[in-house]
């Protein structure tokens, strides 16, 4: 269940259904299914732009659904300090709690639809662990993790953090009161979310009600993504079907559609939806661990400078681990 909600659907401002006769409908170019994996310290994600085209997802690289897991007590799981070079990442939370400390200084807790937006730029090492509380309560966690590209031109810019609340995102409406928006980052239909973003994308998260239908306006020269995060429903205009887990990539066009089933799942009663659009770079991408360049031999230079210590060092922070962990060959950490 989502913690940012609303009590009265309807007193909140509407998105206007695109023109049918000035607008063009995406079609559903592909659907793919996220397979399961273990990160960081051993907690359980779903890799859902796996089987995906790069080329389809640019400017995103990476997606983990981290859980939904309720944890016992002391079971709780984070990741040990790390390196980033080259891209964003974005960590959403939509229940439970997640601590972040950077070598910038950086960091906070996030809760319940927070969300934790760190460009790492030309380099930073940083820790993501539940809160110490929360590692002997244990408790419910589920979130994600997208990592956002950067040009070229933008790589070697400095690191910055971001503590977007879950209180300050845009919220909206369908027409019919049937789907309740979330703008996180860029903007729908004129109404921006809070996210201050280097390359220009769109963020949602929406839930559709049973048998309601929400069609948003998409600018035209991004990429449009859906995955969806429970429940099972329809996208496009061909009424492709998507359950939990899957992601759904649209063609080209300037509106988007998705639909919740009539018959919701026994574990969710509504469709939970990411939406994501951005303006493709266009450039080579060349990714390895922790590191999104656009050459081989500039992920060589990335491990040589994060060897020699170029890209920080681990702060001071009590009871965290001080173990750097950074591996070549493995899947994308955090």
């Amino acid at each position: 269940m989502p913690a940012v909600t609303v009590e009265d659907i309807t007193a909140l401002q509407r998105v206007a259904v695109p023109d049918a006769a000035g607008s063009r409908q995406r079609s559903v170019r592909s659907v793919t299914t996220a397979p399961r994996g273990f990160e960081g310290e051993g907690f359980p994600v779903r890799r859902a732009f796996a089987g995906a085209d790069l080329a389809d997802l640019d400017p995103f690289i990476h997606l983990d659904q981290m859980g939904e897991v309720d944890y016992g007590p002391g079971e709780p799981k984070g990741t040990p300090w790390h390196p980033h070079r080259g891209f964003e990442t974005v960590t959403y939370m939509i229940d439970g709690v997640l601590q972040h400390n950077d070598s910038n200084g950086g960091g906070g807790v996030i809760s319940d639809g927070d969300t934790q937006w760190m460009t790492a730029g030309q380099g930073i090492l940083h820790i993501e662990t539940p809160p110490e509380a929360l590692v002997a309560s244990g408790g419910l966690f589920h979130g994600l993790q997208l990592w956002v590209n950067l040009p070229r031109a933008q790589k070697w810019i400095e690191p910055r953090y971001q503590d977007i609340r879950g209180e300050s995102v845009q919220l909206l409406a369908s027409v019919d009161g049937g789907a309740l928006v979330r703008v996180i980052a860029g903007e729908v239909a004129g109404f921006a979310g809070p996210g201050s973003t280097y390359t220009p994308i769109t963020m949602v998260h929406a839930t559709v009600s049973p048998g309601a239908k929400l069609v948003l306006p998409w600018r035209p020269e991004f990429n449009a993504l859906g995955y969806v995060l429970a429940g099972h429903g329809t996208v496009g205009p061909e009424r492709r079907p998507v359950r939990m887990g899957q992601l759904a990539v649209f063609g080209p066009g300037d509106a988007l559609t998705v639909a919740a089933s009539e018959k919701p799942e026994s574990r969710s009663s509504q469709l939970e939806m990411l939406l994501l659009g951005g303006r493709p770079i266009g450039e080579p991408v060349a990714w390895r661990g922790p590191f999104v360049m656009n050459t081989e031999a500039e992920i060589r230079q990335a491990f040589a400078d994060f060897q020699a210590g170029r890209l920080g060092r681990v702060p001071a922070v009590h009871n965290a681990p001080t173990e750097l962990v950074v591996r070549e060959t493995d899947s994308p950490l955090d």
